[in-house]
């Protein structure tokens, strides 16, 4: 199901939904670009996202343009325990829901 080649569907998205398409093209890139953040925090709080939301597709490109922004094995290593970590809280703290 999920091969990195689906990605080429996209093109179907922007001729499909132009408008909205051309939209979130530039709020990514606007969203992504360095800024108060460096470009390098931004990719790895993306990767931490993407372990939470568990997305393949973002796992893969955002690891791939950490690297590429400068970041170690080390820094992506603890951005997995920091995804971990807040996965992992939130089940606790939505635990204590069930202690009514």
């Amino acid at each position: 199901m999920y091969d990195m080649k689906n990605l080429g569907k996209l093109k179907t998205l922007d001729a499909n939904a132009p408008e909205g398409m051309k939209a979130f093209w530039a709020f990514d890139k606007a969203a992504m670009a360095a800024g108060a953040i460096p470009v390098k925090y931004k990719e790895l709080m993306a990767l931490a996202v993407a372990f939470t939301t568990q997305c393949p597709y973002c796992i893969e490109i955002h690891a791939k343009r950490a690297r590429e922004a400068g970041a170690s094995d080390q820094e992506l290593s603890e951005v997995v325990v920091i995804a971990a970590a807040l996965r992992a809280g939130a089940a606790i703290t939505h635990g204590t829901h069930a202690l009514a």
